[in-house]
């Protein structure tokens, strides 16, 4: 029978108003948001540390697995160095990352309007936002941690445990990408353990996926086995250092309430109880005691309020299945959820992506009377949420390093290193110094350290920060020479030229100035 016109109409008004489509439009709305605001304000340190690393592919690195270098270099020599570049991925992953929440949201039983909420929550969500912005580890953990959650839960719900190869999978490329990704393993384990599913030990695909996700992060395990065990070297020297700022289980809940965006509180919160209690369908605790497991490990091992992040989208799309459910006899709640949501967030958006200019930022923030809490201590120095901060004043800093070191004679210019005390600023001096003809960098921190002094003797030194006093000790001249840092920015202080080494080459005292924290 040949459709009418008025039933090709439906059929297309169904298309378009359909809960793929709604997620759809939410996920796109996310990454153009990104995408516009991709330039401001500049390179986050981490990005400089990265694009570093890009130029050293190796199978591990001392503060993280390779991926995220790997994932770096194929953006340089697809898209390039640009800030719109770099930020094409994380912005990709996440409006990936509100379609696969609202994915959840279907598998545990929400039709049009819960696949909506689960996507819009997720793509408000404080931290999920700011991830988006910054090519990062965490802006890719997630969508690890959730890709296994959903097999778990295709499992549960089909008995079919040859799907436990994917979770396997997952999980293996997850550990390349970050280490955390043992602790949702460990967590998943657990949960299996404290409810009836831990019928599934008894079949084989399970141990088959365990096997395989250990097949696929073994070269990094036998990285770490030859560099003996850096990444451990590095956790040890932090925790010593109490660089961290170490938060009270009251102080950390509200951490994690603010990180997500208070407006979601009540959706996860719904979430995380109908993933322990559900009366309809007890099958899906195992996600429940999953969480407890991220969150209480967390707080126990005084992690960072965002290491339990990549956990929350599964309780965001339980939560918007159980508010659909409650709408069926309210009708009000559904509008008025979306309305709360929506209007109840705005105001915190500048805080999350920098759609404001700077100094407008900056008089907002004073306004509102709201900041980030700080997770280190060197953060508490800047008005700014860390993320923004570590943005600032890294071409400035390698410009007035080049006015330097353009003012040496040609014969000493060939010989003299510049030296960098953290990754930020190395990075910085390797991205944009070939612009003003500077050489690379040398610094002792965290992977630098490794690819040592270069060819460096140490006859003469352009050194940032540090004092007076303690340079002395190795260079017999010592000469402040400038300074460095722009409004804001936590990377600022003195430009050393230091010549006259006392008796001793860079190569013979590296390994005293190593600094893995």
């Amino acid at each position: 029978m040949k459709e009418t016109p008025i039933a090709n109409s439906a059929s297309r008004q169904s298309i378009f108003t359909s809960s793929t489509a709604i997620v759809l439009y939410i996920a796109a709305a996310s990454f153009l948001a990104h995408m516009l605001t991709a330039t401001r304000y500049g390179y986050f340190r981490d990005e400089l540390y990265y694009l570093a690393c890009a130029r050293h592919l190796a199978w591990g690195y001392v503060d993280q697995p390779p991926m995220i270098a790997l994932v770096t270099w194929l953006t340089v020599h697809t898209l390039g160095t640009s800030l719109v570049a770099l930020h094409f991925l994380p912005a990709l992953a996440g409006a990936t990352m509100v379609w696969l929440t609202a994915l959840i949201a279907r598998e545990l039983g929400g039709g049009r309007f819960a696949q909506s909420l689960a996507a819009l929550s997720i793509a408000l969500a404080g931290v999920f936002v700011i991830n988006a912005h910054l090519l990062t580890m965490n802006v890719f953990e997630p969508l690890f941690w959730m890709g296994c959650a959903w097999v778990v839960i295709r499992i549960i719900k089909t008995g079919n445990q040859k799907l436990w190869l994917w979770f396997g999978v997952l999980a293996g490329f997850g550990l390349e990408n970050k280490y955390s990704m043992a602790l949702f393993g460990f967590a998943i384990v657990v949960g299996l353990l404290l409810t009836a599913e831990r019928k599934m030990f008894r079949s084989p695909w399970i141990w088959i996926a365990g096997a395989i996700a250990f097949a696929i992060f073994l070269p990094n395990l036998v990285w770490n086995i030859q560099h003996h065990w850096p990444f451990f070297q590095l956790m040890h020297n932090i925790l010593a250092s109490g660089r961290d700022i170490v938060r009270g289980p009251l102080a950390f809940m509200g951490d994690q309430i603010f990180m997500l965006s208070p407006l979601n509180f009540p959706i996860w919160l719904a979430g995380l109880l109908f993933l322990l209690s559900g009366r309809d369908d007890k099958r899906f605790r195992v996600l429940g005691w999953a969480f407890l497991v991220v969150l209480a490990t967390t707080m126990l091992l005084h992690g960072k309020d965002y290491y339990s992040a990549p956990a929350y989208p599964m309780l965001l799309a339980a939560g918007a299945v159980v508010i659909e459910r409650a709408a069926s006899a309210r009708r009000w709640l559904k509008p008025t959820t979306l309305v709360a949501l929506v209007a109840g967030t705005a105001p915190l958006l500048p805080m999350m992506i920098p759609i404001l200019p700077l100094e407008t930022y900056v008089h907002y923030q004073e306004t509102i009377h709201l900041s980030p809490p700080a997770t280190e201590k060197s953060h508490l120095d800047s008005p700014l949420p860390q993320y923004y901060s570590d943005d600032l004043g890294w071409e400035q800093m390698t410009a007035a390093v080049a006015h330097e070191y353009d003012r040496l004679p040609p014969g000493l210019r060939s010989v003299t290193a510049i030296y960098a005390q953290n990754y930020g600023e190395a990075g910085a001096i390797d991205l944009f110094g070939p612009k003003y003809g500077l050489p690379k960098a040398i610094c002792p921190h965290q992977n630098y350290f490794l690819w040592g002094p270069r060819k460096y003797r140490g006859f003469g030194m352009i050194v940032l920060g540090d004092n007076r006093k303690n340079l002395e000790k190795y260079f017999g001249q010592v000469i402040h020479a400038g300074n460095f840092g722009v409004p804001y920015a936590l990377e600022h202080g003195p430009i050393w030229m230091c010549t006259q080494p006392r008796g001793w080459t860079l190569k013979q005292i590296w390994p005293k100035l190593k600094k893995w924290d």
